[in-house]
């Protein structure tokens, strides 16, 4: 078939590079425009936009995917279908109309469970022991359109949100391309999602990665988990914030009183509702990232001190 590639960050990559290294024919991608970035602020484009310039595929970076220009452009390409990772921008029903195969989407959550922005972070936020990633057929309700294929992937006790999405982008490649080739041969077609099992996946904002400790150290551990690497979980010390890296739970501790510290030459623990949690890595505002034992070093932390 012939196929536009839609998509905009890292984790959309292993899905164009496996479409590209297909059978089928890539003769377009559409990513976000170029974004500013870095101290300097400079234009830069998208992971996949600079992927398919090395590839040599045209590239198409509409403001929004209703410009006519832009729904020209792709008619003029052609496409039998539009498969789609993370692409960034909602499909208006005149762009859906366009290929005849439709919009493919990759999400990566098994549907109807975490519907939305964030579903890999939401499923480690609520403790999920399994995720995984499913393709559909883009409609106007968002991601609610008839399923074509799954696949499953354990959560590991450790994982971050990083580790886990990298995992299921590379996985939810093969199922990408596997589902385009049985919409090509006719031998998979969409089924409508259970109506049982849904859930949201809003995008997690800064204010919700602000940790509690009153919370029991388990959901404080899933909560740093989730939101590593963005937008980062943070707590504040005397009124500045300090963003925090995966934390460990410590059973084996009598307790601490709920955002309490405790400072030994090698560690810094502190009390949630159940069992103390080591910090691992923390960033000051304007420093670098470092070690808890460090950080807590330089600014002369004791034990007694809090987090709020």
């Amino acid at each position: 078939m012939r196929l536009v590639f839609a998509g905009t960050p890292e984790v959309a990559v292993p899905s164009l590079d496996a479409i590209a290294a297909s059978d089928h024919d890539l003769v377009g991608v559409v990513t976000r425009p170029d974004a500013a970035a870095g101290r300097g602020r400079k234009l830069v484009a998208s992971p996949v936009a600079q992927r398919a310039e090395e590839l040599g595929v045209p590239v198409l970076k509409p403001e929004h995917p209703r410009d006519p220009d832009f729904q020209a452009a792709l008619r003029a390409l052609a496409p039998d279908c539009c498969p789609v990772v993370a692409y960034g921008a909602l499909l208006p029903q005149s762009a859906l109309d366009i290929p005849p195969h439709g919009w493919v989407n990759l999400h990566f959550s098994v549907l109807p469970a975490w519907r939305g922005a964030a579903p890999v972070q939401h499923a480690l936020w609520a403790g999920d022991e399994v995720t995984g990633a499913t393709t559909f057929r883009i409609v106007k309700a968002m991601d609610a359109g008839p399923t074509f294929g799954v696949m499953t992937e354990t959560i590991r006790p450790t994982d971050t949100a990083g580790d886990l999405l990298a995992r299921l982008a590379e996985g939810g490649a093969g199922l990408l391309v596997a589902t385009l080739d049985g919409i090509e041969d006719g031998s998979i077609e969409a089924r409508e999602q259970p109506v049982d099992g849904l859930s949201l996946a809003p995008k997690i904002t800064v204010d919700d990665a602000r940790v509690d400790w009153n919370h029991a150290a388990a959901a404080v551990d899933r909560l740093v988990r989730a939101c590593t690497p963005a937008p980062g979980a943070w707590s504040t010390h005397e009124g500045e914030r300090i963003k925090l890296g995966p934390v460990v739970p410590e059973p084996g501790h009598a307790g601490l009183p709920p955002g309490e510290l405790e400072v030994t030459k090698r560690a810094v623990l502190v009390g949630t509702s159940t069992v103390p949690v080591r910090l691992g890595q923390v960033k000051a505002f304007g420093k670098k990232e470092m070690p808890a034992a460090d950080w807590a070093r330089g600014v002369r932390l004791e034990s007694g001190a809090r987090f709020a």
